[in-house]
């Protein structure tokens, strides 16, 4: 039982056509999943990924057409990361957001890589990091229709980013519930803070890494648009994820229990700062119900709900008008 690296991050948007533009036509990844939020079938939950949503790529958005302003602080995921490929796609990066007028803050280091900070038009917290030393889990493969070029686009996500004011639990959950590994620190951007402190799981590197920020200075997270809802870990398949639950629930630990999202065999847990983990499989996939070439072209829906089409059809506000 080993963690593999990050599997998805779940974020949270009041405008889910403005999404799919900004993330498909100026980041350049591919929507390879539009289905809905299967707590809300009336709005969307948006899959973007590599050219076939593998495990590790996928950046998902909840639409909540109402939700408010985030108001930013502690017991948070501040932070998510896209991977690219190299030091030289930053400079293309450095570039393309310029040229969109997208806010960020130019190449900078986060202790030995090359990073870029931005935000997207709701205020979501992201940052590109060059791959150009990883060592660790390989990254995805660029949509060949991607906006962008292959040898210059996202290959998936990089380290989550959590926000807290007491480490010590959130430390606990992670190196002896979990099976991350502290490998590393770099220090703040916030002068006078704490370092930020580096764990890794599985092969490691880019893709399999948690920051993990002590902030004394903030009230706790207030979340709405441009925050993030949960991480979620990669775990191998189904019969593993079992044991995961099994071992959560000898920690004491409460959990959502084995929960069938269809692409994939979840479990839900929050550690001591009140942050949601998410452990899921890496199968079946999104191919389960869509062809490969024509991921994410109509709406997919979960068995349970799809003799519902029509209803829920009539509900969404198509994303490309």
């Amino acid at each position: 039982m080993e963690l593999k690296g990050i599997h998805h991050v779940s974020a949270i948007t009041a405008k889910a056509k403005d999404n799919y533009h900004f993330y498909t036509e100026i980041l350049g990844m591919r929507l390879v999943k539009k289905t809905i939020n299967q707590d809300d079938p009336s709005v969307y939950h948006l899959f973007y990924a590599d050219e076939a949503g593998n495990p590790g790529t996928d950046l998902t958005f909840f639409e909540i057409p109402n939700a408010g302003t985030t108001y930013q602080g502690k017991g948070s995921i501040s932070g998510t990361s896209l991977r690219v490929p190299s030091d030289s796609a930053l400079e293309f990066w450095e570039k393309r957001l310029s040229d969109y007028n997208v806010d960020h803050g130019g190449i900078t280091r986060q202790g030995e890589r090359n990073v870029i900070n931005f935000r997207d038009p709701e205020g979501q917290r992201l940052t590109l990091i060059s791959d150009e030393t990883n060592q660790g889990v390989k990254g995805g493969r660029v949509w060949d229709h991607s906006s962008v070029p292959a040898e210059k686009g996202i290959i998936g996500l990089g380290p989550a980013k959590l926000t807290v004011q007491d480490p010590a639990p959130t430390v606990k959950v992670l190196t002896e519930l979990l099976t991350f590994k502290q490998t590393g620190s770099y220090p703040s951007s916030f002068k006078g803070n704490e370092d930020i402190i580096v764990f890794e799981t599985g092969e490691g590197g880019t893709g399999a890494e948690v920051h993990l920020e002590v902030r004394n200075d903030l009230p706790k997270e207030r979340p709405g648009r441009g925050s993030v809802h949960h991480v979620a870990f990669r775990v191998d398949n189904e019969e593993e994820l079992a044991q995961w639950r099994d071992r959560l629930q000898t920690a004491r630990v409460p959990n959502s229990g084995l929960v069938d999202r269809f692409y994939f065999k979840s479990l839900y847990f929050r550690e001591p700062n009140g942050i949601l983990f998410e452990l899921a499989t890496d199968g079946p996939g999104f191919a389960t119900d869509e062809d490969m070439n024509h991921l994410g072209e109509s709406l997919a829906l979960p068995p349970l709900f799809e003799h519902r089409r029509e209803e829920i059809e009539a509900n969404l506000k198509p994303l490309d008008i």
